[in-house]
């Protein structure tokens, strides 16, 4: 059982990287990696980490002694839910959880936030990719739409990087068979993490034009077109899109069992004894 006001590894990697996740902050300085989905906060004063959201916030130093137990009750005392990792960033890691790999993370603005930018009118790669930013590495990433010639002047005017550009200078782009999102998974380091190797697939099979990769691929290229002329700005189209992959993504991680059909959820029937 968790000491009070604390969660456990297990059970904050059952909630990470999922819609509603807790906002996790990560206290250590320039780890080379991180717990899926952690934010960094430069600022000392635990009191200005509060944003709008209900959602509780979990504090993440390397034991989880400290410095975190502080700053959470700190959080509390300003009305915040606030808990600390039991153990630290070490019992997450001890426990073989997946973790992100920041060797590539681009360098943050003074807004606290990574900037990115790419092609105007997303099809899949380029709602598949700020998924990924958003869930795993930077929940505060922001993305810029530009036409396809505008992108690397943007990308040197603003600071953003660029990714899904067909240059031999960008680093986050195709290479070989593979999809940027396939670059991402692997250089953000998450390879290992199954459930993401099994949509990487799925998206490669929508992104490259070879439905016979995962069955699933074809679904999403449809379903990424019919998006695509639903929504005439591309922001609105990636809030839309990044649900998709949340479905998706839980899918991959815990539903590729369940069977649906006409009988599949029907209530057994029971026999009366004459």
């Amino acid at each position: 059982m968790p000491a009070h006001n604390a969660i456990t590894p297990d059970k904050l990697s059952r909630l990470a990287a999922l819609p509603g996740s807790p906002r996790i902050i990560d206290l250590r300085d320039t780890p080379p990696e991180a717990i899926p989905g952690s934010l960094f906060r430069v600022d000392d004063d635990p009191s200005r980490w509060i944003d709008d959201s209900e959602r509780t916030m979990v504090v993440v130093d390397a034991d989880g002694g400290g410095k975190a137990v502080s700053a959470a009750a700190i959080l509390r005392s300003e009305g915040k839910p606030a808990e600390v990792l039991e153990g630290g960033f070490a019992a997450w890691t001890a426990a073989g959880l997946p973790t992100v790999s920041l060797a590539h993370l681009p360098e943050r603005h003074a807004d606290g936030r990574t900037w990115w930018v790419t092609r105007a009118r997303p099809k899949v790669d380029r709602i598949a990719c700020p998924w990924l930013i958003r869930r795993f590495v930077d929940p505060d990433a922001r993305f810029l739409f530009v036409a396809p010639g505008e992108v690397l002047a943007v990308a040197e005017q603003q600071s953003a990087e660029p990714f899904d550009v067909a240059d031999e200078g960008v680093f986050w782009s195709h290479r070989g068979e593979r999809c940027t999102f396939d670059v991402m998974v692997e250089a953000f380091g998450l390879s290992s993490h199954e459930p993401l190797a099994r949509l990487a697939s799925i998206v490669r099979g929508a992104d490259t034009g070879r439905p016979d990769v995962a069955p699933e691929a074809a679904g999403l290229l449809a379903i990424s077109l019919g998006l695509s002329r639903m929504h005439s700005d591309d922001h609105e189209q990636l809030e839309a899109g990044i649900a998709i992959y949340d479905a998706l993504y839980r899918w991959c991680r815990d539903a590729q069992t369940e069977k649906h059909n006409w009988t599949s959820h029907q209530p057994s029937r029971v026999k009366v004894q004459p």
